[in-house]
């Protein structure tokens, strides 16, 4: 009864799509866990001896009970594509005509076997041991004595040999694909380029998230011909991880490279983390550019081949390290700089970028000469600064956009833009947090497995299911499925942020007033038409994109 009960409520929406694939695995781990929470109450209850039923009597009740299970399992299998057609509605996609319920129940199936087997294993394991150890010590110590061992046994295993051979192996993988030169990006031959002949970086080691974002971008004519005004080549600095030995070492090299650059004398500078692989966000770089006429100049520096999931998991001090390292320079520099012909610096982000990008400026650091501001995009929930500021936003603002008192240091933005009008005053640094509602790496918790998150309280994000409920424990399992897969949906939902989104954003954060409404609609959609195409027409399927 417990396994159906957990199964049903995993097939219920959470924040993105699920395929037939991951709604069957969901339901089927869903469902062992339910099961063994029931064979775990049985046996606690056989264990403390406590009186049972009649034969008869659990006969009939468990008749019943198969009945219900049947019938639960054939409505939720019924509704499952109305509730994932009710996701599909509000990010605007196609709705499924079957959510392939047959598909689902055999991959759960599969899943719960699998599951049941490692369970059933691990009984066999404890039950070895604690009979053992019982010819030496009392039933019940020897008992218990069984299965703590057991679980570290199953612990050392699954740690020390599955997971790092499986981080080893992915670790080479991700590191043989960062050094593959792509045809289409050849080295670039002008002097004022990162990576060029007369460059301190070398192409090689650059990187393929590296080259791709130095080889990317538009150029001064293309931003002329879309601003009708005169404009700079945009200066682009990115150190890769193989340049030099340590994150010091590649952050004095960054500096190095802004200077043969003068990237000091641009109208805007900019500090970006790259998320895991290094990969920086076309979207939020080319609309800047934009925005300010190409005046501007961005460094980053990579610090891990792997993807930022694994990268958080297993490097998560590399990350902050780097990011505290490349701003330390840069600051440092910068403010022996004339306050009247430096560039403006700000800080910029996106996912696990935004987490390393915020512990990359000390607050009494840069007090006495603080930097213009920051833009950070999908924040991942164990972000410090975003989890302290939204657990104390105002009053009656919702948590997938809070207003933080006066909005004078901080502001939130969605598709919608900001909760604010335009006009209303900043504070000498701004600050904006980009997010979706449906981005479940910035708002999935730890304790959504008891208690019910506050961002589902009404009123609702525009990009959220009506049909959205809470269940205990399973509704922390979906968010956590929705975080592997965050970024399969469209552009402007999940984890995937649109361009015409980042012009909000920055137009905010670095304070433009030289466009127009007329002149930034007609950005926004043509950046929009550009990020969203391939060569065929179609959505833009990277990979990489998300981060």
């Amino acid at each position: 009864m417990l396994g159906v009960l957990f199964f049903a409520a995993a097939l219920t929406p959470t924040l993105i799509p699920r395929s037939y694939l991951t709604q069957g695995a969901l339901a089927g781990g869903c469902f062992a866990i339910g099961y063994f929470a029931g064979v775990l109450w049985r046996r606690l209850w056989h264990y403390l001896e406590l009186p049972e039923p009649s034969a008869r009597a659990r006969s009939i009740a468990n008749a019943l009970v198969a009945a219900g299970c049947l019938l639960v399992v054939i409505v939720a299998l019924g509704r499952t594509a109305e509730w994932q057609n009710s996701i599909r509605a509000v990010m605007k996609m196609a709705p499924v005509e079957t959510a392939h319920p047959l598909k689902v129940c055999l991959i759960a199936l599969l899943t719960f076997i699998v599951l049941l087997m490692l369970g059933r294993l691990f009984a066999l394991v404890a039950g070895v041991l604690a009979a053992r150890t019982r010819r030496v010590i009392p039933r019940k110590v020897a008992n218990v004595i069984g299965v703590l061992v057991a679980g570290l046994l199953f612990w050392s295993i699954a740690s020390n040999v599955l997971v790092r051979t499986a981080f080893n192996a992915l670790d080479s993988s991700f590191r043989e694909l960062d050094v593959l030169l792509e045809p289409e990006r050849p080295q670039p031959t002008a002097s004022d380029r990162t990576g060029s002949p007369a460059s301190l970086v070398k192409w090689k080691e650059l990187g393929r998230m590296g080259r791709r974002f130095i080889a990317s971008g538009p150029t001064a004519a293309e931003i002329g011909t879309v601003t009708g005004r005169p404009a700079h080549d945009p200066v682009r600095v990115y150190v890769g991880l193989g340049s030099r030995a340590t994150a010091q070492a590649r952050a004095r090299l960054a500096l190095d490279e802004l200077k043969r650059q003068h990237s000091f004398e641009r109208k805007v500078l900019i500090v970006i983390t790259p998320t895991g692989t290094g990969w920086i966000d076309p979207s939020a770089m080319d609309t800047v550019e934009y925005l300010h006429h190409g005046d501007v100049a961005s460094v980053a520096m990579q610090y891990s081949y792997l993807n930022s999931p694994l990268s958080l998991l297993f490097q998560s001090e590399y990350g902050a390290e780097a990011a505290r390292a490349l701003f330390a320079e840069i600051y440092g520099y910068w403010t022996t700089l004339p306050k009247d012909k430096r560039p403006k610096l700000y800080l910029h982000g996106l996912s696990l970028g935004a987490l390393n990008s915020e512990k990359s400026a000390e607050l009494f650091e840069t007090i006495g000469d603080p930097i213009a501001g920051a833009l950070w995009s999908g924040a991942p929930f164990e972000s410090r600064i975003w989890r302290s500021i939204t657990a104390n936003r105002n009053p009656g603002t919702p948590a997938w956009l809070p207003e933080f008192r006066d909005s004078r240091f901080v502001r939130f933005m969605n598709q919608n833009g900001p909760t604010v009008p335009p006009d209303t005053p900043w504070g000498p640094m701004r600050v904006v947090y980009l997010q979706y509602a449906s981005d479940a790496i910035t708002f999935f918790a730890y304790r959504d497995a008891y208690q019910t998150p506050a961002w589902m309280s009404a009123p609702r994000g525009p990009d959220v299911s009506p049909e959205l409920r809470w269940y205990p424990l399973v509704t922390m399992l979906q968010l956590a499925l929705d975080m592997a897969v965050a970024t399969n949906t469209p552009m402007g939902f999940g984890h995937v942020f649109a361009p015409e989104h980042y012009v909000d954003g920055w137009v905010a954060v670095t304070d433009v007033h030289d466009w127009s409404n007329e002149a930034l609609a007609q950005l926004k959609e043509q950046l929009a038409a550009k990020a969203r195409k391939t060569s065929a027409g179609s959505v833009d399927d990277d990979p990489d994109r998300g981060g």
